[in-house]
């Protein structure tokens, strides 16, 4: 307890906060690789805290730095005027050891969902935000913690250095993948094309599933949208990416609502065939960082087994959807 405390009051020092009004640390559940905490101060004021593994704790090539992201994510959201954390200090000794941010407020929406009558205005304000988020641009693209080297000038680039070095995880760890890694690497290269289509550098979250969105109750009136937290997936590349997490293991043209409400707010969600071709190889992304983290993570045999049972075919299709489609990219 008193290497927490001690950790957290300085934390608070480096923000300019009075690390003497520290009154709880609280763990918070839900994070896969950080440690996250928050810390409640003696006036009632809510802040997070966010501390990443120690540097030879297994993991992924691109989850260097994550915190670095996260705080580019928070820059972003303000300047987007989207409700999210802001970044309050990264510091202490190394590469961003800890990220001091505000807390939002809200619960979850997986873990409280609106009712059914006010889901579609929800879906709808959320489409609009994310929409806003969609109109930062950064300086190039790619991770901007430089997890796999200086951003590119290109999204074919980019993106193929974040596929080339999943499945090179994939491959040390020895994931159980639906097809073996070189095959999926082919399979990807042949819808490469359709990246090219992505000349601007967009703020991407791709971490947008229900346990990021945080939505509030009140006693009285409607729920509402608290904030989009955990940022600390974000990259520079293609709107289009963040359509995955935001349908998990679905399909966001189902999405009426959000995507109403993300149109209306100047966002382009077009389905021609080089805009599903991407939209497949941002699935194949996703879901092949999703079965190969649990190796490193050690998630336990039985879990294991369940994101395998409910994500290997997913990736299948998200393959078969680039395998599909590229020829008609190709032959355009």
């Amino acid at each position: 307890m008193g290497d927490t405390w001690e950790r957290a009051r300085r934390a608070l020092a480096g923000a300019g906060l009075p690390p003497g009004a520290l009154a709880r640390v609280r763990p918070l559940s839900g994070g896969t690789y950080n440690t996250v905490e928050e810390l409640l101060l003696t006036d009632g004021s809510r802040y997070v805290l966010k501390i990443p593994p120690a540097p030879t704790t297994p993991g992924l090539r691109h989850e260097r730095r994550l915190l670095v992201a996260e705080a580019a994510f928070c820059a972003g959201a303000a300047e987007a005027g989207v409700p999210a954390p802001r970044a309050l200090s990264v510091g202490g000794s190394g590469p961003a050891p800890h990220l001091l941010m505000t807390a939002c407020p809200g619960s979850p929406w997986s873990e409280a969902p609106p009712a059914e009558a006010e889901r579609a205005e929800l879906r709808g304000e959320l489409g609009r935000r994310v929409a806003r988020l969609h109109r930062v641009t950064g300086p190039g693209f790619g991770y901007p913690s430089g997890a796999l080297g200086p951003l590119a000038p290109d999204w074919r680039t980019a993106f193929t250095a974040m596929t080339d070095a999943v499945l090179a995880d994939a491959r040390d760890h020895r994931a159980r993948l639906p097809r073996p890694a070189d095959e999926v690497a082919a399979v990807i290269r042949r819808g490469a094309a359709a990246l090219d289509e992505v000349t601007v550098p967009a703020l991407v979250h791709f971490d947008l599933w229900p346990g990021n969105i945080l939505v509030e109750h009140p006693r009285e009136g409607k729920a509402r949208l608290g904030g989009l937290i955990d940022g600390e997936r974000m990259f520079w590349g293609d709107p289009l990416a963040d359509f995955v997490s935001l349908a998990l293991l679905g399909d966001i043209r189902e999405d009426e609502a959000f995507l109403t409400g993300y149109r209306e707010a100047g966002g382009r969600a077009g389905f021609g065939t080089a805009a599903r071709v991407r939209l497949a190889l941002y699935r194949a992304y996703l879901y092949l960082i999703m079965l190969t983290e649990t190796v490193p993570r050690a998630v336990g045999e039985e879990h294991e087994r369940r994101v395998r049972d409910t994500v290997a075919p997913e990736l299948t299709a998200a393959l078969d959807d680039i395998e599909e489609l590229g020829r008609d990219v190709e032959s355009t």
